[in-house]
């Protein structure tokens, strides 16, 4: 009786955490349906392709190696991992039933793809911010280094027990080691593809280029929402008893909350500075409150959790217009949402975490950031050596769909049905 009841919360355990790698998987969509909202119409297959190439790409190198990097069997170092190829046997339920309190408590092939996925989330945060201006294939090339080790070994300095872990760095499910890590990335990626085309003026003025889509942009952001559920929920990594269950329960009601909050008051600061409420930083005000509260989505209470996000949502804002001002064109926002809102919610674990602390927390954003930026910068500097990083200007005025893709998006509306 003993040995099956072991089992059946292995198998719920499992089952769990299965059941919330598919709702991260369906993340991919959120990205998808939101960068496309958000860039024009000439570009719409483009960005489509981008974000579905590279999440089977990253699926595909994870599972080559870059899971391998993250969790080594043999560490070189608590900086510097190991490095081993494909994936080994799962659990035998021998190891299950005798190994009493430390016997694994879930599949290890469902530890794999739940990491996978966050792998290609990392990767899905670059692609909107270089939109509209970066070759297709040279930014997949990127993704093959990023998965492969730039991603895996940062998350090897806190989740594979490197010394950020070791130093009592606390991010549970990745406001700085998913979040803040590809929007360093990202940063890269901006600073040396440049701005589109008209973004800013000669004298510094800037000029907005409206996404082609508001309501798929809108769908994406929820999509996004629901997908972080399993996000954050899953790094619970348990249900199967009361404790855990609840702890379970707890986190989606503050991931939740902070999303609300992060949309209201981000529409409420808009609304303020601009006289009208945009949108796009109601969309991003939600994503906002959603990274931020990823660092610490069980400790606090529902209350503090939507003080959290309701930070993020005004954080997000001003990252916004700064960024802007810095001429650094970020059509969708993700360094904002991700890199801003990540440092915000990395710190804000203080409030209700007791392990945490600031020199703790300020190390492992601080790490994570220079090994992000610098590894993406010096990849993506080779790469633009090599085979250039930027389309053309007529291939950007034309649009990168027919270009790059060979088609339109909305063949109807398209250069050749105008008469």
């Amino acid at each position: 009786m003993e040995n099956m009841v072991i089992e059946l919360g292995y198998a719920l355990d499992t089952f769990y955490f299965l059941m919330c790698t598919a709702l991260v998987m369906w993340m991919a969509a959120g990205f998808a349906m939101l960068e496309s909202g958000l860039v024009r119409a000439k570009n719409t297959v483009e960005i489509l392709n981008k974000n579905a190439l590279l999440y089977g790409i990253a699926c595909i190198v994870y599972l080559l190696v870059g899971y391998n990097v993250m969790y080594p069997a043999n560490p070189v170092s608590s900086v510097i991992p190991g490095i081993d190829f494909l994936l080994g046997a799962d659990n035998s339920a021998e190891d299950v039933v005798a190994g009493g309190e430390g016997a694994p408590y879930y599949s290890a092939m469902a530890d794999f793809i739940f990491q996978a996925v966050f792998a290609a989330a990392t990767m899905s945060i670059v692609s909107g911010a270089v939109a509209e201006r970066m070759k297709l294939w040279p930014f997949l090339i990127f993704a093959v280094f990023m998965v492969a080790v730039i991603y895996p070994v940062e998350g090897y300095w806190k989740w594979g027990g490197g010394f950020l872990d070791q130093l009592g760095f606390q991010d549970f499910a990745g406001s700085v080691v998913v979040h803040m890590a590809g929007a360093a990335a990202a940063l890269a990626a901006v600073i040396l593809v440049g701005p589109r085309k008209g973004r800013f003026g000669p004298n510094g003025e800037v000029r907005a280029i409206p996404g082609a889509n508001l309501p798929m942009a809108t769908l994406g952001m929820f999509i996004l929402w629901m997908g972080w559920f399993g996000f954050n929920g899953g790094s619970e990594l348990k249900i199967a008893n009361v404790e855990e269950a609840n702890a379970v329960a707890k986190i989606f009601v503050n991931t939740n909350a902070a999303a609300a909050a992060g949309m209201v008051v981000a529409a409420l600061v808009a609304r303020f500075l601009f006289g009208k409420t945009d949108l796009t930083m109601t969309i991003n005000g939600a994503l906002a409150g959603l990274v931020a509260i990823t660092a610490e989505p069980l400790a606090p209470s529902a209350g503090v959790a939507s003080l959290i996000g309701a930070v993020g949502g005004v954080v997000v804002v001003f990252s916004v217009l700064m960024l802007d001002k810095l001429k650094l064109d970020d059509p969708v926002g993700a360094i904002s949402v991700h890199g801003s809102a990540g440092i915000w919610g990395i710190f804000a674990v203080l409030i209700s975490n007791p392990d945490a602390t600031f020199m703790g927390q300020l190390i492992g954003t601080v790490a994570t950031f220079a090994w992000m930026f610098i590894a993406s910068f010096v990849v993506l500097l080779i790469i633009k050596a090599i085979m250039g990083l930027r389309v053309s200007e007529q291939e950007e005025a034309e649009g990168m769909d027919v270009h790059e893709c060979g088609m339109h998006a909305y063949p109807e509306f398209g250069p050749d049905h105008i008469k």
